[in-house]
C-alpha cells in the first residue's frame, strides 16, 4: 500500500513542468509563454492549447480559476481546451497556472511574470523587418532596450504554407522575452528580428502610456500584400488570376512554397492565420514597395485586407478583438532609385494606401492611422534608398498618431492637409487653407507644389501640362500661397509631392509647428465653372480627431469680367 502512493506521487511530481514543455496530457500553442503580455481590459485575453480528449483543464489568474472548454478542432489530431479570461487591468506581474488532470496524470503548466497590456503586431515587408541594429543609433538602442522591462517582445520565424495554419508550426524566434541586446536581435542576421519600426513605435506608446506592451514581429521582406491577404480578399479585388492554380495543390507545389513567399496567401496562412485565437489591440503596417509595379489593385486590396484581418481576429477571439481594431501604416518613402524628376509608381501606391483620400482616418478607412515617411529619405543607406535607416523617426510619428487616433490623447499627430483651394486667374496664385484654419505651419521650402494647365478636366500623373507652383508668401499661420503660370489654359487640378522622391531629408515645403511633421501628398481637382475671370474656391472634408466629419461644396466668389 505504501510503495502503491509512493509510486502516484512520483507520477504527479513528474507530471509537473514550467513553460511550454510538451506533455502528453496538456500543452499550450506556441505562443503563450512565460514574460508574456495578454490584452488588458475591455477585452477578453484568451489562452489555448492540447490536451487529450479526457484530460479535464483548469486555469488559475490570480485567485480565480477558470473552466476550459474542450473539444476537436479540424486541425488537430488532440482535443483544443480554450478559456476566456475576465477583463484585466493593465499590469503585474502575474502567475497563470494551467492544471490538466487525465485520470490518474496531473499535468501543471506555470507561466510567471505575465503582464496585461496592449498587445500589437507589426506586419508588413522588409522595412518593418528592418532590425534595430540596421537603424540610425541602433547599438545604443540595444544597450539601452533593459530600461523597458515592460515591453515584452516575440518574433515569428519566416514560414509559408500553401493551407491555414492554427498555431506557429514554423516556429519563433524564442518565446516571450524582456527587451535586451539578445531578444531585440544584436546577434541575429539582419531582416530577421527584432522590427526596428514595431520596437520604437512600441517604446513611444510605453513612454506615454506607462503600462505593459506586447509587441510581435511577423514580417518577410519583398512581399506584396497579396501574400498577406486571403483568398477572399483577392476574389473581392478581382486579383484571383494567380490564386487559381493554387486551389489544387500537391506535395510538388507545396515543397515550392516553402522556398517562395510570393504566393498569394501563402503568408497569411503562415504567419497572420495562426494568430487569430489570440487577443490583440491592433496592428502596424509597414509595405507597398512590392505593389509599385502595379499599383492600381493596391487601394482595394489594402483596405479589402484590413477590414477581413478585423473581421477574422473578432471571430478567432470569440469576440474579444474588437471588430474595428486599430490598424496604422507608415506611408512609404522611396524607391531604391530615387530621383527628384521621376512621379513613377510611388505617388500612386501612396494616394492608395488612403484610398485616395491622402489622409487617415476617412470614412471608407475607419481607425486607421497614418505616418508620413516621405521626408525620411536615406540616399546612402547601405540597405538602398528604398530602406531608410531613421525609424527612430518614423515610430514616433506613427506613436503620435497612434495616440490620437487610438487613446485619444490630444496631440499634433499629423502634418497639415488642406481644406480649401481659392485660385485667382488674374494673378495666377492659389491660396491654400491648412486644416479648416486650425493649422500652425512651418515653410521649410518653396518648390513641391504643382498645377495642370489644361483645357481637359482630368490631368493624368505624367500629364506633360503640370508646371510648377512655388510658395511665395504665408498671409496667415495656416495658409499658404503658391503662384503658377498657364499659358492660355486654365489650373484644372493641384497637387503637392507627386515623385517618387520630391524633397531631400526633412526638407518637403510644409510641416506642422508642433512635432514638426510634414503634409502627407494630395492631389485635387480644381473645376471652373461658367466663363471670364472670377476667383473660386474648392473645400474637401477632411477627418479631424474628435471633431465631426463636414462636407463642404464649390463656392464661387465673383472677381473682374471684362
Amino acid at each position: 500500500m505504501k510503495m502503491s502512493i509512493c509510486w502516484c506521487c512520483v507520477l504527479f511530481l513528474i507530471s509537473i513542468f514550467v513553460g511550454n514543455v510538451q506533455a502528453e496530457t496538456c500543452s499550450l500553442a506556441s505562443y503563450y509563454s512565460s514574460h508574456m503580455v495578454l490584452q488588458q481590459q475591455p477585452q477578453n485575453a484568451i489562452l489555448w492549447g492540447y490536451t487529450d480528449d479526457q484530460a479535464a483543464v483548469q486555469v488559475r489568474v490570480q485567485d480565480k480559476m477558470y473552466k476550459a472548454q474542450t473539444g476537436f478542432k479540424p486541425f488537430s489530431t488532440t482535443a483544443i481546451w480554450k478559456v476566456k479570461l475576465d477583463p484585466m487591468p493593465a499590469g503585474g506581474p502575474y502567475n497563470i497556472t494551467v492544471f490538466c488532470q487525465a485520470f490518474t496524470v496531473v499535468n501543471t503548466i506555470y507561466l510567471v511574470d505575465v503582464m496585461f497590456g496592449d498587445v500589437w503586431v507589426c506586419s508588413g515587408q522588409s522595412n518593418m523587418a528592418f532590425t534595430v541594429k540596421q537603424a540610425f543609433n541602433g547599438s545604443k538602442e540595444l544597450i539601452d532596450s533593459v530600461t523597458y522591462p515592460n515591453i515584452r517582445l516575440l518574433a515569428v520565424v519566416n514560414v509559408t504554407s500553401a493551407t491555414p495554419e492554427y498555431d506557429f508550426n514554423g516556429g519563433l524566434h524564442g518565446p516571450w522575452s524582456k527587451p535586451n541586446s539578445d531578444s531585440l536581435g544584436g546577434k541575429a542576421p539582419t531582416y530577421t528580428y527584432f522590427s526596428a519600426l514595431c520596437w520604437f513605435f512600441g517604446r513611444d506608446l510605453y513612454d506615454s502610456l506607462q503600462y505593459p506592451i506586447g509587441l510581435i514581429s511577423s514580417n518577410w521582406g519583398s512581399t506584396p500584400i497579396e501574400v498577406w491577404s486571403a483568398p477572399n480578399v483577392l476574389q473581392h479585388c478581382n486579383a484571383t488570376e494567380s490564386i487559381e492554380g493554387l486551389l489544387e495543390i500537391d506535395e510538388e507545389l507545396e515543397s515550392l512554397l516553402g522556398r517562395d513567399p510570393k504566393i498569394p496567401t501563402c503568408l497569411w496562412n503562415s504567419m497572420i492565420h495562426p494568430m487569430l485565437n489570440f487577443t490583440i489591440k491592433g496592428v502596424i503596417w509597414y509595405q507597398g514597395e512590392a505593389n509599385t509595379g502595379d499599383p492600381a489593385p493596391y487601394k482595394c486590396l489594402f483596405h479589402a485586407m484590413i477590414e477581413d484581418w478585423r473581421l477574422k481576429w473578432n471571430e478567432g477571439t470569440d469576440g474579444s478583438t474588437d471588430p474595428q481594431f486599430p490598424f496604422g501604416f507608415m506611408q512609404l518613402s522611396t524607391s531604391n532609385y530615387p530621383y527628384p524628376e521621376t512621379v513613377g509608381p510611388y505617388p500612386t501606391l501612396r494616394w492608395h494606401q488612403t484610398y485616395d483620400y491622402g489622409y487617415v482616418p476617412n470614412p471608407v478607412m475607419k481607425n486607421v492611422f497614418m505616418a508620413v515617411g516621405i521626408d525620411l529619405v536615406d540616399e546612402t543607406s547601405p540597405y538602398g534608398p528604398i530602406h531608410p535607416r531613421d525609424k527612430q523617426e518614423m515610430g514616433t510619428r506613427l506613436s503620435l498618431a497612434g495616440r490620437a487616433v487610438v487613446y485619444g490623447q490630444n496631440v499634433t499627430s499629423s502634418g497639415p492637409f488642406p481644406s480649401e483651394f481659392t485660385v485667382d486667374p488674374e494673378t495666377l496664385t492659389v491660396l491654400i487653407k491648412y486644416d479648416n484654419g486650425n493649422a500652425n505651419i512651418r515653410i521649410v521650402g518653396k518648390i513641391g507644389f504643382e498645377i495642370c494647365c489644361s483645357g481637359n478636366a482630368v490631368c493624368q500623373s505624367n500629364d506633360t501640362s503640370w508646371v510648377p507652383a512655388e510658395v511665395i508668401s504665408q498671409p496667415t499661420p495656416s495658409s499658404l500661397i503658391v503662384s503658377y503660370y498657364c499659358y492660355k489654359k486654365q489650373a484644372v487640378s493641384i497637387r503637392y509631392l507627386w515623385r517618387d522622391m520630391p524633397c531631400t531629408f526633412k526638407g518637403c515645403p510644409v510641416y506642422s509647428v508642433e512635432n514638426n511633421l510634414p503634409g502627407a501628398p494630395f492631389v485635387a481637382t480644381l473645376q471652373m465653372i461658367g466663363g471670364g475671370s472670377f476667383t473660386y474656391t474648392l473645400t474637401f472634408p477632411k477627418i479631424l480627431i474628435g471633431l465631426t466629419v463636414t462636407f463642404f461644396f464649390i463656392s464661387l466668389v465673383e472677381g473682374n469680367n471684362e
